[in-house]
């Protein structure tokens, strides 16, 4: 749940139910948890897997700390971090991730992740993410495929052709 609220506060989206306490439904739409963020963090390929519980109380820690400092009571029924609203997150995740915070390597990491997973879905396929309606995918624009699974762009992305296709080009795209 903490890691999942860190991931939520990079790239807020809506709650995924009405009781939910690890998205704050910050944002309208799916935020890094929709789109993966725990699953890429998981992810063996990632490298960071098994520090997630390490970084989890780590940031329960920092969150417990923050409350005090800031006379706030945390409820009891969800880890620390979760239980603070949106904005006492963000202040959290500020400092944590400020160039002369000593932990900033590791939250600035799991930031990265979180935007990985929203912008990129780096550990879905791309076809697969798109026909799940991946949020971040699908709110930058990211073309869908033709019917045979290739992309194809009839229109050059800076309104003119840069360079003709070279003569030996095969009829798959590859150089001869």
């Amino acid at each position: 749940m903490t890691i999942e609220a860190y991931a939520d506060t990079i790239i807020p989206g809506e709650r995924r139910f009405p009781d939910d306490r690890v998205c704050a439904g910050a944002a309208p739409g799916g935020g890094a948890v929709a789109a993966g963020a725990l699953e890429l963090l998981t992810w063996s390929a990632g490298g960071l897997a098994e520090q997630l519980g390490t970084f989890a109380f780590l940031l329960d820690m920092h969150a417990t700390e923050y409350a005090a400092e800031h006379d706030l009571t945390l409820d009891d029924d969800v880890p620390p971090f979760v239980a603070l609203d949106f904005g006492h997150r963000t202040a959290l995740v500020r400092r944590l991730t400020d160039p002369g915070h000593p932990e900033k390597q590791i939250w600035v990491g799991l930031a990265l992740f979180s935007n990985m997973a929203y912008d990129s879905a780096a550990h879905m396929n791309t076809t697969d993410a798109l026909a799940a309606g991946h949020p971040g995918l699908l709110a930058i624009g990211y073309a869908t495929p033709e019917a045979d699974g290739l992309w194809r762009f009839p229109r050059f992305s800076y309104g003119r052709q840069l360079a003709p296709i070279h003569p030996n080009t095969t009829p798959t795209g590859s150089p001869a």
